[in-house]
């Protein structure tokens, strides 16, 4: 007779802290049980196969809505099928304010639209405009919902918030037990070399990263830990993308902050090199902050051993290459001021991740799994629920090959962006069965999963991102509504 309605069985289990044989039994969509001999209704042969929790992708653009209409091109039917067919079971994607605008009605029209997914999905609210509408009535809203983070712009028009609205943003947070992510570059520092790089006729795609140094980046980390910490107000730097931005991460820890630090495989596989070539093609690669060079990206490595960053997420921005819409929508004449930036990722994180980590011999599987799925659901509110394999987990489980030699290419990630700033590297280790709530999604790399299967997970108050209660000289000036 059969226990469990799903047993896999013979595979190596990978937790965040444990690899070892044995079946797992899955009963209602959760794990149910890890032992030996599991006998199920159904069985999903795992031998020679590592068992892995599904991906948590705490950082990517999906159909996100642009001002005056419409949205990125990814949407949630080709972002969901990218990631099942990629390992990914869970995203948190971005709901976003315009300028001017409250953040409620958007945030409809976005949940509208991701009611589409075949992944499960949660939500940061993009915050532009700290006014006294939104940080007092609609933020405390926000997190009745079941949303608990903000994204904060340190740069970019129209995104970009000034050092008050910044702090408005991360005392808001704090009163209503929310996680804020910030991008750290230096607003008024990189429009300075911006204009004196155009002036000089240097307008490339490879002139992005001259305009975006890494002590732009460096600086407006350590400025936006400053200000986090004078309010107690635990925060992420999102995409890392050299050991002197990690470094300021590094040294806030010593301290006894809560501050988190996450990168992205474009950093360790890419660099400013690849944004220089013959006419428009430099502009496949370009990203910000800006891919730095091989260097840099051994450093990050160091990072992660040393537990500065915590996070690897993609950071997919729907932006294609030859549609009108994408890279080309001011020309292929346009300066690398006046192209969309972002690179494509939800289904090549991780196996690039895979094979830089484990196939390379820098960490095993258990930090493998750290990185892509335990500490992002640690991070965001999600764990023990996503991003481990153990009784009444979801059964959100990635059956992974790792002596499979791919190359990779654009069909084989099936987004909807046309190309993959990736294509033609080699990688050894590649999904073979995604499973998502006990049901198999994604087997040799056909996704079928239903749309609007994916569920929306809310999530409430946890330890994690509570306040130290340290303030200056004793006094909270979260409290005070001002």
């Amino acid at each position: 007779m059969a226990d469990y309605d799903l047993v896999i069985a013979g595979g190596t289990v990978v937790t965040p802290s444990d690899m070892f044989v044995a079946d797992v039994g899955v009963t209602g969509g959760r794990v149910a049980a890890v032992g030996l001999d599991l006998k199920g209704t159904r069985t999903v042969d795992a031998h020679g196969l590592l068992v892995m929790p599904g991906g948590v992708d705490s950082h990517c653009h999906i159909e996100q809505l642009q001002e005056g209409g419409g949205a990125d091109e990814e949407n949630w039917v080709t972002g969901s099928t990218s990631c099942l067919a990629g390992g990914t079971t869970s995203v948190v994607t971005f709901s976003t304010q315009f300028k001017g605008k409250g953040i409620l009605e958007p945030l409809a029209e976005y949940q509208r639209r991701a009611s589409k997914a075949m992944v499960d999905y949660t939500f940061h609210q993009i915050i532009t405009d700290a006014t006294d509408e939104v940080v007092f009535k609609e933020i405390p809203q926000l997190a009745a919902m079941g949303i608990r983070s903000l994204k904060a712009f340190l740069t970019y028009d129209p995104l970009h918030l000034d050092d008050r609205q910044f702090i408005r943003v991360l005392a808001a947070a704090r009163r209503n037990q929310m996680l804020v992510t910030v991008h750290c570059e230096n607003y008024d520092a990189i429009n300075w070399r911006t204009a004196a790089l155009l002036a000089d006729g240097r307008t490339a795609p490879k002139y992005h990263a001259w305009a975006r140094p890494p002590m732009v980046e460096r600086e407006a980390t350590h400025r936006a830990i400053a200000l986090a910490e004078m309010v107690d107000q635990p925060i992420q730097v999102f995409h890392v993308s050299c050991p002197e931005v990690a470094e300021e991460i590094a040294r806030a820890k010593a301290r006894g902050l809560k501050v988190w630090g996450e990168t992205c495989p474009q950093y360790f596989v890419l660099s400013a090199e690849d944004m220089d070539r013959p006419g428009f093609e430099g502009a496949k690669f370009m990203c910000s902050p800006a891919p730095r060079d091989a260097a840099a990206s051994e450093g990050l490595w160091k990072c992660i051993r040393d537990g500065f960053l915590d996070v690897v997420s993609s950071d997919h921005s729907g932006w294609g290459y030859d549609t009108p819409v994408g890279k080309r929508v001011n020309g292929v004449e346009a300066p690398f001021r006046d192209i969309p930036n972002g690179v494509p990722g939800l289904g090549s994180r991780l196996p690039i991740m895979f094979h830089e980590a484990v196939t390379r011999g820098r960490m095993d599987a258990c930090g493998f799994v750290r990185l892509i799925a335990s500490n992002p659901a640690r991070l965001f509110g999600l764990y023990p629920r996503k991003g481990t394999i153990a009784p009444g987990a979801d059964a959100d489980i990635v059956l992974w090959d790792p002596k499979k030699s791919v190359t990779i290419t654009n069909d084989l990630l099936q987004h909807i962006i046309d190309y993959t700033p990736y294509e033609g590297m080699q990688v050894t280790g590649w999904p073979v069965v995604t499973i998502r709530r006990g049901e198999v999604v994604m087997r040799d790399g056909k996704v079928q999963a239903a749309p609007g299967s994916g569920q929306f997970l809310a999530r409430a108050p946890y330890e994690m991102i509570k306040p130290t209660g340290n303030v200056p000289f004793g006094f909270d000036a979260s409290a005070f509504l001002v």
